[in-house]
């Protein structure tokens, strides 16, 4: 079984910073995908970004050029580095790990204009 714990997120003003972090626990060794979903209110959960532990990364259009994805695989963590942010980010954040489809318990970003 693994379990994802994500960071805090947080109240930033528009064009700030923001990173989060999800650690994985109880993971096993081999391929596997890690990555970041969002959700706003009213809206279905969408990808943002995700990481193989090879290091090959993914990322949906809106957030290009500026979040950035990383890993660490000896601490099985994943990053979301988040620049310019906008109020349309606010969302909560999902970190997600495969195989198994396990996911973290979200954190609550918002951007304020």
């Amino acid at each position: 079984q693994v379990q994802l714990v994500e960071s805090e997120g947080g109240l930033v003003q528009a064009g700030g910073s923001l990173k989060l972090s999800c650690a994985a626990s109880g993971s096993a060794s081999g391929f596997n995908l890690m990555g970041w979903y969002r959700q706003a209110p009213g809206k279905q959960r969408d990808l943002v970004a995700t990481i193989t532990n090879g290091g090959f990364t993914n990322y949906a259009d809106s957030v290009k050029g500026r979040f950035t994805i990383s890993r660490d695989n000896a601490k099985n963590t994943v990053y979301l580095q988040m620049n310019s942010l906008k109020p349309e980010d606010t969302a909560v954040y999902y970190c997600a790990r495969w195989p198994g489809g396990y996911w973290g318990q979200g954190t609550q970003v918002t951007v304020s204009s």
